[in-house]
């Protein structure tokens, strides 16, 4: 009985050629070429620089002639074509990025920060920042910054906690004054930057 059993689990046991099947197998497939062991490896010559789209085409002479225009114009009109392609093409303008103080928008290249001192822009878009709050008065400073900030409330929490601390940032003045006031009405002290 025991010999029965150990015949069927040897004659059960599947081989690799049912593993794999008859055209794995790369014996059977008409177009296998072995390599050549004594072959060299062939050298590819890499591009100067990658380029995703592939080869371009060189610009037409109508572009090149609108290249050299530009460049002869002044630097004042130079600066225009920018605004007025966008505008003429509908492209959305492009938001600046401050990184903690530091302007890293186009214009905040070298030369720019003694334009900036110079021209006296009103500005429209506001940070709140929280500078205080009362001991007594932390999980209603806590509430009403999760009401305005869509956080939850370990990261509301932790937020207050970091004081002074941006709790907004890009909005508009009056909705500025009106979460400046929700906050000093809880018991916390915030200032419009």
């Amino acid at each position: 009985m025991k010999s029965l059993t150990l015949l069927r689990s040897i004659r059960i046991r599947a081989t690799h050629r049912d593993i794999t099947g008859p055209l794995q197998s790369r014996s059977f497939q008409p177009d296998f070429v072995p390599a050549d062991p004594k072959a060299k490896p062939k050298k590819y010559k890499l591009p100067p620089f990658y380029d995703p789209y592939g080869p371009r085409p060189p610009p037409s002479d109508k572009i090149i002639q609108l290249a050299e225009k530009i460049a002869a114009l002044p630097t004042e009109e130079r600066m225009q074509i920018g605004p007025t392609l966008r505008e003429r093409l509908r492209h959305p303008k492009m938001q600046s990025v401050s990184v903690e103080g530091v302007d890293l928008s186009a214009q905040g290249g070298p030369g720019a920060g003694s334009a900036k001192t110079e021209e006296k822009v009103e500005k429209t878009v506001f940070d709140i920042k929280l500078e205080k709050f009362d001991a007594a008065a932390k999980i209603k400073v806590i509430k009403e910054v999760r009401a305005f900030t869509n956080l939850g409330l370990k990261e509301a929490k932790d937020m207050v906690e970091k004081v002074p601390v941006v709790v907004k940032q890009g909005v508009t003045k009056e909705e500025a004054n009106e979460i400046i006031e929700k906050i000093k009405a809880a018991g916390g002290g915030a200032v419009m930057e």
